[in-house]
């Protein structure tokens, strides 16, 4: 959409790697900067991690599709060329949240910049932050929490170090605009934004803010959300970008692909308990079509939430010790939904 403001991830295709070194990471930055002159694409934050990306940005001339996806192929290109590989380097198609301006911009900005000290060591993975939110905090060892602000200070490949001050960012980096959603005048953003983001690795970090997406793709207040939905009703131009930009199959593109995959239609297998299809379809649901587990437990013939988070979660385990099974997902995901670049 014009003037849209969009959270951008990419991941590398099985999680490979898809930075191997600072040489990889230095020319995926230099990219970015092209980026910003060929399609006047406004970068405003990023971060690069050994397997993923994420970008917060905007686009006045709303021609996402077409930057992201110069980006992922100039920098594949590029990159196997480098490394003598071929094949995909990304898993599928970049990924994309739109985002209302003001707090959703401010938080997911947060949340791009903490990636980097989202570590085990460090006591900010996903098993620690769940336990801290049922009550089962404890109390922060001093010495842990300064190494997470090194860390986070310290993270080169990173739009943090411009925003607080301890570096200057490339020209092309658009802060600015992201402190201006701050609430605070004058000369104070750019420190209290400093504390906003510090406070979360002193205290731990907060719930994601993609548990509050609406339709997978869209995070704002309920007016934002609505005027959305009514500006794409009205411009199929832009209904086709929207669809486009996660690449999401639907809950119906699912249940075919594994039904191709089986040999057998959905209603025999639905309600067979322990079924894999089952399963495999509701691990497939979750992560590529954003629909959130309460409705996903409805689209399955009314079960609860629980029931479809336990098969969830089993499901990830059992792929990580079958190499069979998880043959099984990739051909699905790869061939079947991922729509071609």
């Amino acid at each position: 959409m014009a003037d849209g403001w969009y959270h951008v991830t990419a991941r590398g295709n099985e999680r490979r790697a898809i930075f191997r070194d600072d040489r990889d990471r230095a020319h995926f930055v230099e990219l970015l900067g092209e980026l910003t002159e060929r399609f006047g694409v406004r970068v405003h934050a990023y971060v690069l991690m050994d397997n993923h990306y994420h970008l917060l940005v905007s686009t006045p001339r709303g021609n996402l599709s077409a930057a992201m996806q110069w980006l992922g192929v100039s920098y594949s290109v590029w990159f196997n060329r480098r490394h003598g590989r071929a094949g995909h380097l990304f898993q599928g198609r970049f990924n994309a949240v739109v985002l209302e301006g003001g707090a959703a911009v401010l938080e997911v900005s947060r949340y791009l910049h903490l990636n980097p000290v989202r570590l085990e060591r460090l006591g900010l993975d996903k098993a620690k932050q769940r336990a801290a939110r049922a009550g089962r905090k404890t109390t922060e060892d001093r010495r842990l929490i300064e190494q997470r602000l090194a860390v986070l200070r310290e993270y080169r490949w990173s739009s943090y170090r411009a925003y607080a001050g301890w570096a200057r960012g490339p020209a092309w980096l658009d802060a600015a605009a992201v402190l201006a959603q701050w609430p605070e005048g004058g000369q104070r953003k750019q420190s209290a934004y400093r504390e906003h983001v510090e406070h979360a690795v002193r205290e731990g970090l907060p719930r994601s803010p993609w548990e509050r997406l609406e339709a997978g793709m869209v995070l704002g207040g309920r007016e934002f959300v609505d005027r959305v939905r009514a500006r794409l009703r009205g411009n199929r131009r832009e209904q086709t970008e929207l669809r486009r930009l996660e690449g999401r199959a639907g809950f119906a593109d699912v249940v075919a692909a594994v039904e191709k995959v089986k040999g057998e239609k959905w209603e025999s297998f639905r309600d067979r308990h322990g079924d894999w299809g089952r399963d495999l379809v509701m691990y497939l649901v979750r992560r590529r079509c954003g629909i959130k587990l309460a409705e996903l437990g409805k689209a399955l013939g009314g079960l609860d939430y629980a029931t479809v988070s336990a098969a969830v979660k089993r499901f990830g385990e059992r792929l990580r010790q079958d190499r069979a099974l998880a043959g099984v997902v990739k051909r699905v995901e790869v061939e079947m939904l991922n729509p071609k670049m």
